[in-house]
């Protein structure tokens, strides 16, 4: 595989919804020859696209990797990981597999209240650890706020492909963040559901009453 299909798979890896104009300037090279990069690696099945939808007007295509794309990648486990759940979907209950998804988020989010004392932390403290953790699981995070309320920004994620198939690992950063931050948050937007990232909301006055209480 030549090196700017390689450049352009890359890419994709860790920024999952990129149209062509952004593929282009990150490879530089011409939007027309990204589309011809692009309809080759579609042609295989290593790459797939929507339409996303982006402020008025009409909706933009953006491109992603496949399984078999992701399946590039040495060390890339989202197959077994598919079937793994797959598996386990089919021969539990859905209240059990719906208790091991979240058992799974409990303990990442134990893990990451391990990591620091959040009970003496500020709201910047449990900030900069829950980015910090965030980023060390594969996410790519903004954090935003006003004096009504946080938003956390997630412009990728690692379990995006495994999501596509089972959308319940989306507990698992959810949990993380409730837990840094010792209040519910509601997800408003999902790159599982075609938008540009994974949005969490908290009002400022939750997250402050939780934390000095």
């Amino acid at each position: 595989m030549g090196s700017t299909r390689n450049a352009v798979l890359k890419y994709l890896l860790n920024h999952q919804r990129s149209t062509i104009n952004e593929l282009a300037k990150a490879v530089k090279i011409s939007p027309i020859s990204v589309r011809h990069h692009i309809a080759r690696l579609e042609n295989e099945g290593l790459v797939s696209s929507a339409e996303e939808r982006h402020g008025v007007g009409r909706p933009r295509r953006v491109y992603y990797l496949t399984e078999a794309g992701m399946e590039h990648f040495p060390g890339r486990t989202i197959r077994f990981t598919n079937r793994l759940l797959d598996e386990l979907k089919e021969h539990l209950p859905a209240e059990q597999f719906d208790s091991l998804l979240a058992g799974m988020g409990a303990s990442a989010a134990d893990d990451l209240a391990a990591a620091g004392d959040l009970e003496h932390m500020s709201l910047d403290e449990r900030l900069k650890l829950l980015k910090n953790w965030l980023t060390k699981e594969g996410f790519s995070v903004q954090v935003q706020r006003n004096e009504h309320e946080l938003i956390i920004k997630e412009t990728s994620c690692p379990y995006f492909y495994v999501g596509q198939t089972h959308g319940e690992v989306c507990s698992i950063d959810k949990a993380l963040i409730a837990k840094a931050l010792s209040a519910d948050p509601q997800r408003t937007s999902c790159l599982l559901s075609g938008d540009s990232h994974c949005t969490y909301t908290i009002p400022m006055a939750a997250i402050k009453q939780a934390i000095t209480n």
